[in-house]
């Protein structure tokens, strides 16, 4: 047999056994996709993966699950994403509260910026400052006039120690260099029922938890936690613009990996995800929840999160907060 064609019949057995495996490198996603989210159903973070998995299971082709896995520290879901294979059918919807867990916890059995690479933000939403409606204080800076004027005597409402609120109410505290009380209660209705009753004068929440109170007019909304006004809420100022120079929470919500999985797994998931946070339903859906939505490359999401360990590990040990 002549020695060339049979290297060239080499060649092109070699490309053929090589081809399967190509195309079923390009094929991905082959089965259903999985989020694993470290909260309950209901919340923000849950309602916009929802919105969010659909519609990247009809641009992937293939489902696009959520599974709700609540637990302290988010522990649970983080365990559940790392060990498994890094294949790009297990996600996990990673949130400003990965950050805010590694600064409240002694220590945490994953680190989210070693065990996970990201992909894409999904959005971004904001606290607000509150008041009832009948309260004396019109803007945000009436309020901390007053509480300079009579030190230790005003209380602020946020939910359970550690959170985003009560955190975001405790920089604000310290930005502002207020002596007021923050007054942790278990649940955001709950801090509405004392706003109302005046047992606390300020309430520092996210904007689902007090839209039904301000669309009938018992509660008005001074201030964003945003660094510029809210698309959602036109004509309210930031705090900044509101006197409290520098001060800023942004919480978000996004999708990471285990670390090893494939940059094209990557790459491919956060081109689904830009394109279906730019569909103008998805906008408006998430806008109803208070989400602006947001993509980003897998850098930029990775930076947040580490900047935000950052800020939060110094809240939480400038207002003494103990660690669990």
């Amino acid at each position: 047999m002549n020695i060339g064609i049979f290297r060239s019949a080499l060649l092109a057995a070699a490309v053929m056994a090589l081809t399967p495996l190509n195309c079923a490198q390009a094929a991905w996603p082959e089965k259903p996709i999985k989020f694993v989210l470290p909260f309950g159903a209901g919340g923000v973070a849950d309602v916009t993966a929802r919105i969010i998995a659909d519609k990247l299971g009809q641009k992937l082709n293939q489902r696009v699950v959520v599974e709700n896995m609540p637990g302290p520290g988010g522990i649970a879901a983080a365990r559940a994403v790392i060990t498994s294979p890094p294949d790009g059918y297990t996600m996990a919807w990673v949130t400003n509260a990965a950050a805010i867990s590694v600064a409240t916890f002694q220590s945490l059995p994953f680190d989210p910026t070693k065990d996970f690479a990201m992909v894409s933000m999904a959005g971004t939403f904001d606290l607000v400052f509150v008041v009832n409606s009948q309260s004396e204080y019109k803007t945000l800076g009436d309020f901390i006039k007053a509480a300079k004027a009579s030190p230790g005597k005003l209380n602020v409402g946020t939910i359970a120690a550690g959170s985003t609120q009560n955190l975001g109410g405790e920089l604000f505290k310290s930005v502002a260099d207020l002596n007021v009380q923050i007054v942790p209660y278990k649940n955001s209705p709950d801090i509405v029922v004392a706003l109302l009753r005046n047992d606390v004068q300020l309430m520092v929440d996210f904007p689902p938890a007090v839209a039904g109170q301000v669309a009938d007019n018992k509660l008005r909304i001074l201030a964003t936690s945003s660094p510029q006004p809210s698309p959602l809420l036109p004509g309210i100022p930031t705090a900044d613009q509101a006197g409290v120079k520098g001060y800023e929470v942004v919480s978000w919500n996004g999708v990471g990996v285990p670390k090893d999985t494939p940059k094209d797994v990557i790459e491919t998931m956060n081109k689904a995800m830009r394109d279906v946070l730019a569909m103008p339903d998805v906008v408006e859906q998430l806008a109803k929840v208070g989400v602006i939505a947001k993509a980003s490359t897998p850098a930029e999401l990775m930076t947040r999160l580490t900047a935000d360990i950052k800020k939060w590990n110094e809240v939480v040990e400038k207002a003494g907060i103990p660690k669990k």
